[in-house]
């Protein structure tokens, strides 16, 4: 399995470090370390730790968006989830439909209609525009994670603790929060994700200006000339967010907490209504 997961970044990886690399060869022909005394400009990860590269912007941009859409889509995903695991209610399934149409519509659609809008109002151009524009496809699926964590989670333990005088902000803070943090916690990882991973929407809303690993790695490959070492690095720089979501994901939840399905206030299929 590992093997399997990894084979596909090899390539990348040799690539990032050859300077010339020509077909058939199966390996470079020259390498990036033996070019640097010959090449009067860096390629390859020198030119991308250099201050010329815009690399550190650039991510820079891609954790503060990333982190700040992740934060809103599980302060907003939070309460609706609730409703939607816990309660029946007329217009539901309209509602339920309405989180899946920015997962399903175009993002070129949805993205020309959020500059117009944006540009008449403002915040084109600008963090504050880009972060909105990524909380569309962000919040569909926090919404769906969470969901599935309070449709897991036993409702007595809130009753118990209402019962017993406990206001419903400290039941949330002292009682909800510590059974859902599992889940909570895969939205977060995977809203950030969505958002380092968007490159339409911020190319349309950032009109280019404001530079995000995804937007980087578009400028490099655009004019579709060969994979060069400079490109190759780039693109394994770009799949790092993935793989420390991976790796993060599965250290603070654990099997299958990512649904809610701890054993600590989870319901069993009998205990079910």
């Amino acid at each position: 399995m590992l093997l399997a997961f990894a084979f596909p970044f090899l390539p990348l990886l040799v690539a990032s470090f050859s300077f010339r690399w020509h077909w058939p060869a199966l390996l470079p022909t020259q390498w990036l370390w033996d070019a640097r005394e010959t090449t009067p400009f860096p390629v390859g990860w020198d030119y991308l730790f250099s201050p010329i590269s815009g690399l550190g912007p650039a991510f820079l941009n891609t954790v503060v968006i990333g982190v700040v859409t992740a934060l809103l889509a599980v302060v907003l995903s939070l309460p609706a989830a609730r409703v939607l695991a816990r309660y029946t209610f007329r217009g539901k399934g309209v509602v339920e439909f309405f989180l899946l149409v920015p997962v399903i519509v175009p993002q070129i659609a949805v993205g020309m209609g959020m500059l117009l809008l944006f540009m008449r109002i403002g915040i084109a151009r600008t963090y504050v525009g880009i972060i909105l524009a990524h909380l569309v496809p962000a919040i569909p699926y926090a919404v769906r994670i969470l969901t599935s964590v309070f449709q897991n989670l036993d409702p007595r333990y809130e009753e118990q603790a209402r019962t017993l005088g406990s206001g419903w902000l400290s039941t949330f803070r002292r009682i909800v929060l510590p059974m859902v943090l599992p889940g909570v916690t895969t939205a977060f990882l995977f809203s950030f994700l969505i958002s380092a991973n968007i490159f339409l929407l911020t190319f349309l809303i950032s009109g280019g200006r404001l530079q995000t690993l995804p937007t980087m790695l578009f400028s490099h490959i655009e004019s579709g000339a060969p994979l060069d070492a400079t490109t190759a690095g780039l693109v394994l720089i770009v799949s790092v967010p993935g793989l420390v979501f991976l790796m993060i994901s599965d250290w603070l939840t654990g099997d299958h907490a990512a649904l809610g399905r701890t054993s600590f206030g989870s319901r069993s299929k009998k205990e079910r209504p």
